[in-house]
């Protein structure tokens, strides 16, 4: 059962596919945790606009990707959250040699990737199960 030095793609509890250093992909959640959505009062992380987060040693420190998403394509956010990711990852991990942060769209953002604690964010805002009626909507709309 060797990997052949191909790192492990762990699914994490909230859907992210993470690889490297465990400890540190923590502290990156956590620093996740700190930026939130402009139209929605959750975090990035939490609203699982965060696909991917890996860690690999650098030359001088660890590097660190990020693969995210927005809640919607078209939204004039996009560059400007990716911009404060890649910052609230630089000043909780000093430590760091590079963060990049990919925007991507494939596979869409869609209410089910939002986290149980986001989903409880979100419940205790507006009152009742925003996530069921993103999906009632949706099929609705497809419908």
């Amino acid at each position: 059962m060797g990997s052949h030095g191909v790192s492990e793609r762990v699914v994490n509890k909230d859907g992210v596919v993470v690889s490297g250093d465990e400890k540190l992909i923590e502290k990156i959640i956590e620093a996740l945790k700190e930026v939130y959505d402009p139209e929605i009062p959750v975090n990035v992380y939490d609203l699982g606009l965060i696909y991917e987060i890996h860690v690999e040693k650098g030359e001088t420190g660890p590097r660190v990707k990020i693969i995210m998403t927005i809640t919607a394509i078209g939204c004039p956010v996009s560059g400007t959250l990716a911009a404060y990711v890649e910052e609230a990852v630089r000043d909780a991990l000093p430590e760091v040699e590079d963060v990049y942060v990919e925007v991507v769209f494939d596979p869409p953002w869609d209410p089910d990737r939002i986290t149980n604690e986001g989903r409880e964010l979100l419940k205790a805002i507006y009152g009742y199960d925003i996530v069921e009626q993103w999906k009632k909507q949706m099929q609705e709309t497809m419908a």
